[in-house]
């Protein structure tokens, strides 16, 4: 596509003038408007990139960077279908690879590669959160789910036809809740404003104390106790507040939130109006992850219906001087910005990187304001607590985690799907209800989570035994567990932000070894160099996602340590650099295959 017109038809400066004018000029809105060009322009080319830089006035390596550091983001041609195979460990287990070596066999391209018309590219991204109706991959950042051979072929055929995105058979993008067991949350059906007139009737002092009451912790993992993150945000002097909704769910195994945010987006935003009501905010964001764009339009028609029924805008619901609105703020793919405070620096319209903390964004936050971020579930229960009261609230669930939790459930089962139980419920009664099949082990809330084995089973979901933000991922009998740590570290190696060094160098180090391991070249050595590693990236990380991406590598290597044996070599060490190997290409060229030509044993490479 060329650069010099969009796909509007406006010229390129006219493209660059429109997008900047509806966001004011402003730089914290730098992500949106790459988005939005790139939507329309296809990449961001140095032309349009110096152009940002001088009307917004800012220095032009800052939109590089930030331009560099999103996945989604191009600053060069990828093809007017842009396919990209979900590699989550789930999909792996239904067949992805497979699928995605056929398509890429069947277009003649290499990974990453951009077809010689220039007209499509194939390559791979991390999870796109379809993990209960894979094998998925996205094309053009729409969610292609339930991916077959025959399917497959079916694209292929769109693409060479060159139809439109939009005018794919619809069943291709059919995206299913897949809810299977339903409790307080997912049963009940939301009544527009009925939670937010409680909250006034009992003013902000009588919310925060409800919420206190209740026990009511983050559903994002980290469990912090909501009314006291409200509290602390209100109590800060400031000229503005601001309330940010986390929907950034890139947790591999996790998609409760894209149910909540495709049929239950009502209570979501009423769960932030109510923090703004509460804390004295006018302005609030929801930072919704790339990989779930195609909920954009539902979730801003929700939003014109809020406006609708003056539950969001000015005077809402007659009260003088409660103004709020929410903007939807749109990711381009970075995992690390599901931590709240790189989640604020790309709303800010930077790089994803965690900022140091303290201070933390309830005192500092977004411009430097006070900021309450709670997760999509977190809001929803708000919605609960102000319907049904802290002390009945408190009821439910177990004394330190009150309530009921969504867990999505995926891998090895017969009904993969979201399940919501009350807090306290034992791993073993959640594989009976999905159907798993001869579970061997199950990975917990994710790449950074806690793997459990059989005799584990036992054990209740709940922050004071087993936290999770919800994903549950099973592995059957015969599944090795080493194919599930190697996947995290790769996961791990693409994701981080690059700030620290141990998180940046460890966990490419990471997976450089276990590709050895996998390989066959392993041994004892490489062993004893993973656990240094892990320690290394726990103890050294800066934030919190870089200190947990050694979980799985070293729960596995505890509990599954055969699955990383069979494959080592019985000597002290072998290089991962196989010399005659490496030699293969220039034999098929010289038509040589001799003994002459072949080393007859590997050559150490200090030598």
């Amino acid at each position: 596509m060329s650069q010099s017109v969009g796909d509007d038809g406006l010229p390129l400066d006219q493209a660059v003038e429109s997008i900047l004018l509806r966001h004011q000029r402003d730089p914290a809105c730098l992500v949106q408007i790459l988005r939005e060009l790139q939507d329309r322009l296809d990449y961001i080319s140095p032309r349009t990139v110096q152009q940002l830089a001088a009307k917004l006035e800012i220095p032009i390596t800052r939109v590089k960077s930030t331009l560099a550091f999103y996945s989604f983001l191009y600053d060069e041609p990828r093809g007017r279908y842009r396919i990209l195979f979900s590699d989550n460990i789930t999909d792996r287990m239904l067949g992805s690879m497979a699928l995605y070596r056929h398509m890429l066999n069947r277009l003649k391209l290499e990974p990453g590669e951009v077809s010689a018309d220039g007209l499509v590219s194939v390559a791979l991204t991390s999870c796109t959160g379809m993990c209960d109706q894979g094998p998925a991959l996205l094309v053009n950042n729409r969610a292609v789910t339930r991916l077959t051979p025959e399917r497959i072929d079916e694209i292929i055929g769109l693409i060479r036809a060159q139809v439109p995105v939009s005018a794919w058979p619809a069943a291709y993008f059919k995206v299913e809740d897949n809810i299977r067991r339903a409790d307080l949350l997912l049963n009940t059906e939301w009544v527009p404003g009925a939670a937010l007139q409680t909250a006034i009737e009992r003013g902000p002092h009588g919310v925060l104390a409800e919420l206190k009451q209740s026990n009511l912790r983050g559903r994002g993992g980290a469990g912090f106790t909501t009314g006291i993150k409200w509290e602390a945000a209100r109590k800060t002097p400031a000229e503005a507040r601001w309330v940010v909704c986390n929907a950034d769910e890139g947790e591999p195994g996790t998609f409760k939130d894209r149910v909540l945010l495709q049929s239950y987006a009502g209570s979501i935003f009423e769960g932030m109006i109510i923090a703004a009501y509460t804390i004295g905010a006018k302005r609030g964001f929801l930072y919704l992850r790339g990989e779930y764009t195609y909920l954009l339009p539902s979730l801003e028609a929700t939003l014109a219906d809020l406006r609708r029924r003056n539950l969001l805008g000015e005077d809402i619901c007659g009260v003088e001087g409660f103004d709020f609105e929410i903007d939807v703020h749109v990711g381009a793919g970075a995992y690390v910005c599901g931590e709240e405070t790189a989640l604020i620096e790309s709303l800010e319209g930077k790089p994803g990187r965690p900022r140091i903390r303290p201070p933390f964004p309830v005192s500092r936050g977004y411009r430097d304001q006070p900021t309450v971020v709670n997760n999509v579930e977190t809001l929803c229960k708000v919605v609960e607590v102000m319907l049904r009261g802290g002390a009945w609230y408190k009821g439910q669930g177990t004394r330190q985690s009150t309530g009921t939790k969504i867990l999505s459930v995926s891998g090895d089962v017969e009904r993969p799907g979201l399940y919501e139980y009350p807090f306290g419920v034992r791993v073993a009664q959640v594989l009976e209800d999905a159907g798993a099949i001869e579970p061997r082990a199950v990975q917990i809330s994710g790449a950074s989570g806690t793997c459990l084995t059989r005799r584990e089973f036992g054990r209740r979901i709940a922050f004071e035994d087993v936290p999770t933000a919800g994903s549950f991922m099973v592995f059957g009998k015969g599944r090795d567990l080493f194919e599930m740590a190697q996947n995290f570290a790769h996961f791990f190696a693409h994701e981080s932000c690059g700030f620290c060094t141990p998180c940046r160098v460890g966990t490419s180090l990471v997976a450089s070894i276990l590709d050895k391991i996998g390989d066959g070249h392993g041994t004892e050595y490489e062993m004893n160099e993973l656990a240094f590693l892990s320690q290394v990236i726990r103890s050294a990380s800066q934030c919190g996602l870089g200190q947990a991406s050694c979980n799985a590598l070293t729960d596995t290597i505890q509990k599954f340590r055969g699955d990383y044996e069979r494959r080592l070599r019985p000597i002290d060490f072998e290089p991962a650099f196989d010399l005659d190997a490496a030699l293969g290409k220039a034999r098929a060229i010289t038509g040589r295959d001799d003994s002459g030509a072949r080393l007859s044993t590997r050559v150490d490479i200090d030598q």
